[in-house]
């Protein structure tokens, strides 16, 4: 475990790092979650193994500092994830997302195409959705009482990481994605000069048909057996459908 200053206030970003050639891969997690408790069996994979890797959590979450004074807003993350690199001296990073981080993801090229060589989404938090686990709090109201019942709400598996996240960047987070999304970033993902790819899982079917995505020729990969939490449900398969979308975008 690592961490890197990236502000305000001194706030770290953590992440777990592991040696190896190539460009990284920098991994992000989704909302509530962790990125080395989703993504180390995946990245541990024969063929994602020998690649040098970083599991970073977001500010807010998992092993990262909590600072008070940081807005919580997808920009806002994919700004302190730039600083983080930076720091780190990564640049042409393969960036693998998940969900909300892929959100942010998409922010990260967008602003900073430099630092994202290819990038990877696993179903990604592309427009704004209704969140009915915070919406009907504010922010201390929700802290308070909303983010325990938002435990439960999530069940056993996703508590298991939420529960280490700070209400208020729990709270932030989920309005970005909800109502505070202004920027439709499905349309940011089409216009991107970075090379991307899709990957979703099985039971989801949740972005192979949309036609604006086909028709960019952005490829979509399918993980068998698996739906949203794809790393948990089948991380082999994950594996594979990275791998594959890498090469694909090499090619």
């Amino acid at each position: 475990m690592k961490h890197v200053e990236v502000g305000p206030d001194g706030a770290r970003l953590g992440y777990v790092e592991l040696d190896g050639d190539g460009p990284a891969l920098v991994y992000l997690h989704g909302l509530g979650a962790c990125s080395p408790v989703y993504f180390a069996r995946t990245a541990a994979e024969p063929v994602l193994a020998r690649r040098r890797v970083l599991m970073i959590d977001f500010l807010g979450f998992g092993i990262s500092d909590r600072p008070a004074g940081f807005g919580y807003t997808l920009e806002d993350h994919a700004d302190s994830i730039a600083r983080g690199l930076d720091a780190l001296g990564v640049s042409g990073a393969d960036v693998i997302a998940h969900s909300m981080g892929g959100g942010v993801a998409v922010v990260l090229a967008d602003r900073r195409p430099d630092l994202v060589g290819r990038l990877v989404l696993a179903e990604p938090s592309l427009r704004p959705s209704a969140r009915p686990l915070v919406e009907p709090f504010t922010e201390e109201t929700f802290v308070q009482s909303g983010f325990q019942q938002e435990l439960v709400a999530v069940g056993p598996q996703w508590a298991a990481t939420m529960r280490l996240a700070d209400p208020v960047a729990l709270y932030r987070t989920e309005m970005a994605l909800g109502r505070g999304m202004t920027t439709m970033l499905d349309e940011v993902l089409l216009t991107l000069a970075v090379p991307r790819a899709i990957v979703e899982g099985e039971k989801s079917g949740w972005l192979g048909d949309d036609p604006a995505i086909r028709a960019a020729g952005i490829p979509v990969h399918v993980v068998a057996g698996a739906g949203h939490t794809m790393m948990l449900d089948n991380p082999a398969g994950f594996a594979r459908a990275i791998a594959e979308a890498l090469d694909e975008l090499t090619a």
